[in-house]
């Protein structure tokens, strides 16, 4: 299964050697020297894990770590920060900014590597998390007090694709009905329409699931991803 990683350093060659390495190990990798760009796309895009420098221009690691973690796409995404201050008091401002992982420079590739294996199986639950089944079923789409019978594309344990969404545009929150083979019920969920795409697609991102909501979702998703 393969990871996708963002990395935020506003030193190009940092950025380049990080992209580098990760591409070797056979990541994904999206590198980044602007943090403004950074906090756009962890706004609209999903990571499986997030790469930064604890001292750039605004936003600086620390604050896009906070901003990371209020977007409910990427805020439960392992972050592990790179700095040259592995002291008591920068760590703990990581731990508090939401840091999982701390990387001190200068670093190695042989300590790069190993940080990543420690850090590989939340990466991997992550994508889990998210990844998407293809998954045809009629889903009963409500927004602005109107009710729409709409098609799902594919889901995945934070969301759904939905052929169209009747005109609901990003932001918008809606109740959704379907159901999983796996499940008795229909589940009844609620959603926030995060992304459009050509021609009338609909990404959704679900929003305060319930516990039974979420184990029906991973129940339905459990031995249909690989790793």
């Amino acid at each position: 299964m393969s990871l996708k990683i963002l990395v935020v350093d506003d030193e190009p060659d940092v950025c380049k050697l990080l992209k580098s390495l990760l591409e070797a190990l056979g990541i994904e990798t999206l590198a980044l020297t602007d943090s403004q760009e950074a906090a756009r796309r962890v706004a609209s895009e999903k990571f499986d894990g997030i790469v930064l420098d604890a001292r750039m221009p605004s936003p600086d690691g620390f604050e896009l770590t906070r901003q990371v973690r209020t977007h409910p796409l990427n805020r439960e995404a392992p972050i592990i920060m790179i700095t040259a201050s592995d002291d008591v008091a920068t760590m703990r401002q990581g731990f508090r900014a939401g840091i999982s992982f701390f990387l001190g420079k200068p670093f190695t590739q042989e300590k790069l590597y190993r940080l990543f294996r420690a850090a590989r199986g939340s990466m991997l639950r992550e994508k889990r998390r998210y990844a998407r089944l293809p998954y045809r079923t009629v889903v009963i789409c409500t927004f602005r007090e109107e009710k729409h019978t709409v098609t799902s594309l594919n889901v995945c344990e934070g969301g759904l694709a939905l052929e169209s969404a009747a005109g609901a545009p990003p932001g918008e929150h809606l109740e959704l009905e379907f159901r999983l083979p796996t499940s008795p019920q229909p589940l009844k969920l609620r959603g926030k329409v995060i992304r459009k795409e050509p021609p009338d697609r609909t990404a959704v991102l679900f929003v305060d699931l319930q516990e039974s909501d979420r184990a029906a979702l991973q129940e339905f998703i459990a031995g249909r991803v690989k790793e």
